[in-house]
């Protein structure tokens, strides 16, 4: 089954979500991230944003969750304020 790590952030400006949208664009997940899917949410008004990555096995999930937390504060779209991870019980896409 496959995992997701859901990461909430606050106090995201759109300067910083365009500018790692542009990166994001040109390139592969960060080196010791094996994720085979990456969907980042925005509010604008908010400036808050959720980051879903998606892993297809545990240890997957456990090399990328230790990846992305060892990575520097700076490195993130804004605050970070939550890192859950769940089970991908439905997954579609059209």
């Amino acid at each position: 089954m496959a995992l997701a790590r859901v990461v909430s952030f606050e106090e995201v400006s759109k300067a910083h979500m365009d500018k790692m949208s542009q990166e994001m664009g040109e390139g592969a997940p960060p080196e010791g991230v094996p994720a085979k899917e990456f969907i980042a949410l925005y509010d604008p008004e908010t400036e808050k944003s959720l980051a879903i990555v998606f892993f297809d096995t545990e240890d997957d999930y456990r090399r990328g969750d230790e990846a992305l937390s060892a990575m520097p504060a700076g490195d993130t779209p804004g605050r970070r304020t939550s890192v859950s991870k769940y089970d991908v019980a439905v997954r579609m896409s059209t």
